[in-house]
């Protein structure tokens, strides 16, 4: 893990276990990485080289998942169909704290609002070589002003939980792996519309393409829920995903699964390389994870702030329930406490934020 040492034995073994079963997952999932999809140009991110004041390593493996806005790559046209805008500002879309259960037998998935109420920690500009003081922002400021390794060090401190591995993906190869993947299917009980992405889906179930997918994800003017709206649909979205490659028999060709590794290994931002052996070797564990084996929620919220400190209207996290999640992620214990869950409000309330299964959110 770039340049911080690891204890040696079992320990390393599992959390390969791990960041193999999530990045495989998380990868065909969120970004639409398939065996397929062509590859795409990458840059090796150390995102945790120099890192200092970090919190302590526990069980399991985390993997710290960022959404960027960018839109290098779509064509003019896919950019008027799709309605994804022109440009984007390259800032931090979405962001996802992802847990795998030391045994690899559970992944929890917790979602951080772009627009919580954080501080910056103190940095020095690596261009400039100036120093920049820690300051209140909103989370995806962190992002924006140091990329990756800011980011990962803000949620480390905002949640004091050890980040050890990064997964960063854009549009293009959400469409493509999605397209590649011959779509993924989705449910809804009631009409979803929205005016900024054209979204339009009718009550039931569709089998989405790659760009009607980005629409589904990107959505937030569904409803007045907003960004917890979208936030709840990228979660159905990857649970869509995880029974796709669960039926899908082709996985469990090697050679099938072996392309799919060169893949992910080639066109992902990854903080280290992984052997396509390894990869290889551990993609069952995935398609043997359950849709119940698999849970998700927002992280607790207390309300909104009022403009202050010149960033505008922030989320104030419920700091005490916020802190009861991230401690059940570091003692790596269920979020839904071993007990069966309910299907989660659709549309989410902002103030209720409880953790679900994947079953429950499942198409029949």
């Amino acid at each position: 893990m770039g340049t911080v040492s690891r204890t040696p034995g079992r320990k390393r073994a599992v959390k390969r276990l791990g960041i193999v079963t999530t990045g495989l997952a998380l990868a065909a999932a969120l970004t639409g990485i398939t065996a397929a999809a062509a590859p795409l140009p990458v840059q090796r991110i150390d995102v945790f080289g120099g890192m200092k004041n970090r919190p302590n390593d526990g069980p399991g493996t985390n993997i710290l998942l960022l959404g960027t806005d960018s839109r290098a790559g779509l064509t003019k046209s896919e950019r008027r169909r799709f309605s994804t805008g022109k440009r984007g500002c390259d800032c931090a879309d979405t962001m996802m704290l992802v847990h795998v259960s030391e045994k690899s037998d559970r992944v929890s998935v917790v979602g951080l609002p772009r627009d919580s109420r954080t501080v910056i920690p103190e940095r020095r500009d690596e261009t400039t070589g100036e120093g920049a003081p820690a300051h209140p922002a909103k989370l995806n400021a962190a992002y924006a002003e140091g990329g990756p390794q800011l980011a990962v060090h803000t949620v480390e401190q905002m949640t004091n939980v050890r980040i050890d591995h990064y997964l960063e993906i854009n549009f293009r190869r959400f469409i493509d792996g999605v397209n590649d993947a011959g779509g993924v299917r989705v449910c809804t009980k009631r009409p979803l519309k929205d005016f900024a992405t054209k979204l339009n889906l009718k009550p039931g179930t569709h089998k989405l393409s790659g760009g009607r997918s980005l629409q589904y994800v990107r959505s937030r003017h569904v409803d007045n829920s907003a960004d917890f709206g979208r936030m709840q649909r990228q979660q159905r979205f990857l649970v869509g995903v995880l029974r796709t490659l669960s039926a899908d028999r082709a996985f469990a060709d090697p050679l099938r699964t072996a392309r799919l590794a060169r893949t992910v290994l080639g066109s992902t931002r990854l903080d280290q390389g992984f052997t396509v052996d390894g990869l290889t070797e551990l993609t069952t564990t995935l398609r043997k994870l359950a849709p119940s084996a698999t849970e998700f929620m927002t992280v607790p919220i207390g309300g909104f702030s009022d403009p202050q400190d010149g960033i505008g209207a922030t989320l104030e996290w419920d700091r005490p329930k916020a802190d009861k999640v991230f401690d059940a992620l570091n003692r790596d214990r269920a979020l839904t406490g071993g007990k069966a869950s309910e299907a989660p409000a659709d549309p989410p309330r902002l103030l209720r934020q409880t953790a679900f299964r994947g079953d429950k959110v499942a198409c029949p």
